[in-house]
């Protein structure tokens, strides 16, 4: 089975989503704004969802980790949470 490993911050709007990302593709460090504006306990960790295989996630979550480039910042994820940055750090 492919298992990835991923960072995520979640919060509770698009445009505040949309807002970190553009400070994170203009040289921001990513695990610190998890740990300064992500909803989920995950944050304190600098957003990191450890390793996890296919349907661990939500659906949503699955679309992305599981297709998107390694490293890359995807986003806004929206799903019952709320809206997530995610960046695989791994998968293989």
């Amino acid at each position: 089975m492919v298992m990835a490993r991923a960072r995520h911050i979640l919060v509770t709007t698009e445009e505040k989503c949309n807002e970190l990302k553009t400070q994170i593709e203009g040289g921001s460090d990513f695990g610190e704004l998890a740990r300064q504006h992500s909803q989920c306990p995950s944050g304190r960790s600098g957003g990191d969802l450890g390793e996890f295989g296919p349907g661990m996630m939500v659906p949503e979550f699955d679309r992305v980790v599981f297709s998107a480039e390694v490293g890359t910042v995807q986003g806004p994820v929206k799903t019952q949470f709320g809206y997530h940055l995610l960046e695989v750090t791994k998968r293989g």
